[in-house]
């Protein structure tokens, strides 16, 4: 027999197409799952645990026929328990998890419905084009994601809430394991609307720091109102532009968070090698991007399963995570000398959270 890269014996035929099996019922367990969340089953069984399946529905406005039928799945995963002779329900292991765990499970189920199900219809040909054409047919887009979401209300509400909801809970680790000199001149590199700005004076404060957003046009007016409505107007800036053509110059400090795995390597090449060109010789640049586990088959690292489709079906046409070893060896190709390189220890995140992010901190080398 062979094995695979984790040492095990391969699959039987039998076990291999029983894997397969748990593939084709994924996308309805997803939806049955979000369904009752959505028809507010569950929010009802908690608060009137012991409801049969007609109160139910008179709740949710919808039939009991459904609402049975739905709350199967929920039984079998032990989620919701079921009384034979009362024909009620309750909330099963559901009961124990906290209002804001769920609610940051469903935040990141609510954008993989409206944002990931849909378009992953067309991955086959995303794949093959390299453009987003679930994007295009369904919002007759062209472009990318980010574009999209300035046009249309419900990408960008589903997006946003949780791009905002991720970037505050990993901006502290982050900070928390990079240097910003003090005083520094600090740009950060498709910064968005200014959050991470703000953060980084926030976690990050000394006399005469400054942070610089860096991001297309568009964007000045929302991110110059960001600064002013958290009060570090003072400390932070816009400059408007595309990293493509170019990096601003006359900084100590640039930071790259959550726009590396966007790209392939050429693009990841041109955007390093933009911002190596852009600082002085010993300038620091301080990265963080989702990682692939160095063995691509450890089963606990979700980043896998989810980020190919999502980027290259959804997002971008292109992109997705690379090794921790794969960026340090990108950044040293591209002119850096890497000064640390961690990834964050699982267990320190919630189990329902998807990525598994890292901090590479590398300086200009001549």
């Amino acid at each position: 027999m062979t094995t695979n890269p984790k040492g095990n014996s391969t699959m039987t035929p039998e076990a291999t197409l029983a894997r397969v099996r748990e593939y084709m019922v994924g996308p309805s367990r997803f939806m049955t799952l979000l369904s009752c969340f959505e028809l507010g089953l569950v929010d009802t069984l908690r608060e009137n645990p012991g409801m049969t399946a007609a109160k139910l529905g008179d709740a949710a406005g919808a039939k009991p026929d459904a609402v049975e039928q739905l709350l199967h799945l929920l039984v079998k995963e032990g989620f919701v328990a079921y009384d034979e002779g009362s024909g009620g329900y309750s909330l099963d292991a559901l009961a124990g998890v906290a209002k804001a765990d769920l609610q940051r499970a469903l935040t990141y189920m609510n954008m993989i419905k409206v944002v990931a199900l849909r378009q992953l219809f067309y991955l086959t040909e995303s794949a093959r084009t390299g453009t987003l054409v679930g994007l295009k047919e369904l919002y007759g887009a062209e472009g990318t994601l980010y574009g999209a979401v300035a046009e249309h209300k419900d990408l960008r509400e589903s997006w946003a809430t949780l791009m905002d909801s991720v970037t505050a809970r990993i901006d502290p680790w982050f900070f928390g394991n990079i240097d910003i000199p003090s005083g520094a001149q600090v740009l950060d590199l498709a910064g968005n609307t200014g959050l991470g700005a703000i953060h980084t004076y926030q976690l990050k404060a000394s006399p005469g720091l400054r942070v610089t957003t860096f991001d297309l046009p568009e964007k000045e007016a929302e991110c110059l109102r960001n600064f002013r409505a958290h009060g570090v107007a003072e400390h932070c800036s816009f400059i408007g532009g595309d990293v493509f053509d170019g990096v601003p110059k006359g900084f100590d400090v640039v930071l790259v968070k959550h726009f590396l795995d966007m790209f392939d390597k050429d693009d990841v090449f041109k955007i390093l090698k933009g911002v190596n060109r852009s600082l002085e010789v010993g300038g620091q640049v301080n990265i963080m991007v989702p990682v692939y586990p160095e063995n691509i088959a450890d089963s606990d690292n979700y980043n896998v399963d989810f980020f190919p489709a999502f980027f290259i079906g959804c997002t971008m046409g292109q992109g997705g995570p690379q090794k921790l070893s794969t960026y340090r060896s990108w950044l040293e190709e591209c002119g850096f000398r890497v000064t640390k390189a961690v990834a964050k220890d699982p267990a320190d995140i919630p189990p329902d959270v998807i990525p598994v992010p890292a901090v590479l901190c590398a300086t200009k080398v001549a």
